[in-house]
């Protein structure tokens, strides 16, 4: 795997490959594979979701999402990657850390998704993978915490693989769908893992 990164924060054009994929930023050109692959995926995707807003496919809202993006990876509050198909470079899903928090603490909160028709190909798990080494050693995070409900065993397995522990249970922590629900608590050192990814 590569990783591609002119500066710490400066360029939010960074990289991450592997043999099948690479990870890169959103663009404002992606928007219609994008709305396509999410609107295909809506039954997939919805019960793990924070409900989707009335206007979530749509250009407009789509490019406000891009710049929101843009300006969290500028203010070194979170970082959005699009999962590609190294091959084809079609778009698969998306991966991103978010409350990205500095000083004493030094972590963030991963959250992903897959387009329906790529699920059940350990595409997510080498996704998260290629990515943990770069959020560690290029964003020099500590700490990466990530959230899933207790019903969604892909996601689970997701986690577990890619070398995160299980630290908890929240009740009724995030609104999914328009429905507060319970969600298990894991987590990722930096300590925990060799620069392959893996514990």
């Amino acid at each position: 795997m590569a990783f591609l990164r002119s500066g710490l924060f400066e360029d939010t054009q960074a990289t991450v490959e592997t043999h099948r994929l690479w990870l890169r930023p959103y663009l404002l050109s992606d928007y219609e594979v994008w709305a396509a692959l999410r609107a295909e995926s809506r039954d997939h995707l919805t019960p793990w979701e924070p409900a989707w807003p009335r206007d979530d496919l749509t250009k407009l809202a789509y490019r406000r999402r891009v710049r929101h993006y843009q300006r969290e990876a500028r203010e070194d509050l979170g970082y959005a990657f699009a999962i590609l198909d190294a091959a084809t470079d079609n778009l698969l899903g998306g991966l991103s850390i978010c409350n990205v928090r500095r000083g004493v603490t030094q972590s963030a909160v991963l959250g992903y998704w897959l387009g329906q028709r790529h699920a059940g190909r350990g595409l997510m798990t080498e996704a998260v993978t290629a990515f943990l080494p770069y959020a560690f050693d290029s964003l020099r995070l500590h700490r990466i915490e990530a959230v899933t409900q207790p019903e969604n065993k892909p996601s689970i397995r997701v986690l577990e693989k890619c070398g995160f522990t299980r630290e908890g249970y929240g009740r009724r922590m995030i609104k999914i769908n328009g429905i507060w629900t319970d969600h298990l608590m894991f987590a990722v050192l930096a300590d925990d893992l060799d620069r392959g990814g893996r514990r």
